[in-house]
């Protein structure tokens, strides 16, 4: 008999396996989507005109914007210049200049003994009251718990201090008691190496902050000009493409945002290179001038009270100086007129016109003279004249006074005169940047709008 073939499901057979199920494809995101559909409009000539529009607009926008921050950030420094650094910096080597007067004044007034006259005290008074006023203001332009906050504490805790100190000499003085003198050495110690040190710290510390204003107000805005530089040439190539393809010269839309950004960014340069010019020459005819002044006449101050600590102590200070025994505040007294010959002379070459110069010369020859009657008074003392030095130091003619009050007489102009060219140099450079990061924003934004519109139009012919 012929086999029977096998039948599905008979006897002694499993059953077919059932079909596997093919898995349902994934869900794709929104986000991918949206590409894949602005991959799609952008292949079309209406999808490119919007992301030309878009990016374009953006460029215009972030061009005006860091336009804005940048030169907000310079305006801002160049006003700390005019307005508060350099004020300080000046209110500093005031405080230092009141200080040492004073010790120039108070030791004058203990060499005139009983005849002190009311002049040399007004003077003395005065300092004390200035350094005073200048402490007041300092602390309150100072940041609290800052270097220069606690300079200014320490000043107002020494300065009560030293008054005192030349009080008490005074009264021993006028009483003929000897100690007086060393009542009046230890006021100058604590002036000469306590209260002027921190004065001259608190001056150094504003120099440092007029320096980094002016660090932050001169550079370049390299970032803003070079996103300008790239909005101009992405118009510049926006408005190329549109000419190729519709053969058409001018998009309005386009060429008034050409415009926008090309005003914005001539402004940009030409504004911050006055700016700029104003500021360096603020500092080079202004705030070089008035260092060197400063310094110079605080060098005199400090020569005219060891010149009278001389007379003084009358050798109770000394110092060996080549194996030779010298009285110490001479010794300071020449080192001064060092500083002060080398600072003139720079204050010379850096004064740039006849009103600057002259003040500077009449005082090189002050010093010239005041050297002179110097050493004469030296050898009338030495020789054991004491009275006869004692009148050309501080008489009321002939005397080594009047020179250093001709020197510092002829400083003080040579310092009004600087300040003046500093004002005038940093104002003309603070007012270059006036309205420009306003003016850049405002701009921008009309940039913008033309480039969109401008692109709206040419969408508008594919409706």
């Amino acid at each position: 008999m012929p086999a029977i073939p096998p039948q599905p499901g008979g006897p002694g057979r499993s059953p077919a396996a059932p079909p596997v199920a093919t898995p349902a494809p994934a869900r794709r995101t929104a986000f991918a989507e949206g590409l894949d559909r602005l991959r799609a409009g952008a292949a079309t000539e209406p999808g490119r005109l919007r992301v030309i529009g878009a990016v374009v607009a953006l460029l215009v926008v972030a061009f005006g914007a860091v336009t804005a921050w940048q030169m907000t950030e310079r305006a801002a420094a160049a006003d700390d210049v005019l307005h508060n650094s350099q004020p300080l910096s000046s209110a500093a080597a005031d405080i230092y200049r009141s200080l040492a007067d004073a010790n120039t004044a108070a030791s004058s007034g203990f060499l005139a003994g009983g005849e002190e006259t009311a002049a040399t005290r007004t003077v003395y008074e005065q300092d004390i009251d200035s350094a005073a006023s200048g402490l007041v203001e300092a602390a309150a332009n100072s940041d609290p718990g800052s270097p220069a906050a606690k300079t200014i504490a320490r000043l107002n805790e020494l300065l009560p201090q030293y008054k005192g100190l030349v009080e008490q000499a005074r009264t021993y003085n006028r009483q003929g008691f000897p100690v007086g003198g060393a009542y009046l050495r230890y006021a100058n110690e604590k002036m000469q190496k306590e209260m002027l040190p921190k004065a001259e710290d608190l001056y150094t510390k504003e120099n440092q902050r007029l320096s980094a204003d002016y660090g932050d107000a001169t550079p370049y805005p390299w970032i803003a000009i070079g996103l300008g530089v790239l909005a101009l040439a992405a118009l510049g190539w926006a408005q190329q493409r549109n000419y190729r393809r519709t053969n058409r010269v001018l998009n309005h839309g386009l060429v008034a945002a050409t415009a926008g950004t090309t005003v914005v960014l001539l402004w940009l340069v030409v504004g911050h290179s006055l700016a700029r010019a104003g500021l360096d020459d603020s500092y080079d005819h202004g705030v070089r001038s008035l260092n060197v002044l400063h310094d110079a006449r605080i060098a005199s101050l400090k020569a005219r009270g060891n010149e009278n600590l001389t007379l003084v102590a009358r050798g109770a200070e000394t110092v060996k100086v080549g194996g030779e025994t010298l009285d110490s505040y001479d010794v300071d007294f020449g080192k001064d007129m060092d500083t002060l010959g080398k600072g003139l002379a720079a204050a010379a070459k850096l004064a740039d016109d006849r009103s600057g110069q002259q003040p500077v010369a009449t005082a090189e020859s002050n010093m010239t003279e005041w050297k002179r009657r110097h050493a004469s008074a030296r050898d009338q003392d030495d020789n054991g004249n004491y009275e006869r030095a004692l009148a050309l130091v501080i008489g009321a003619k002939g005397a080594t006074g009047e020179c250093f009050a001709g020197v510092d007489k002829n400083l003080d102009r040579a310092l009004q005169h600087e300040e003046a060219e500093f004002k005038q140099a940093a104002g003309d450079g603070r007012n270059a940047m006036t309205g420009l990061p306003e003016g850049a924003a405002v701009l921008a934004l009309l940039g913008a709008a033309g480039a969109l519109l401008g692109i709206g139009r040419r969408l508008s012919e594919y409706r």
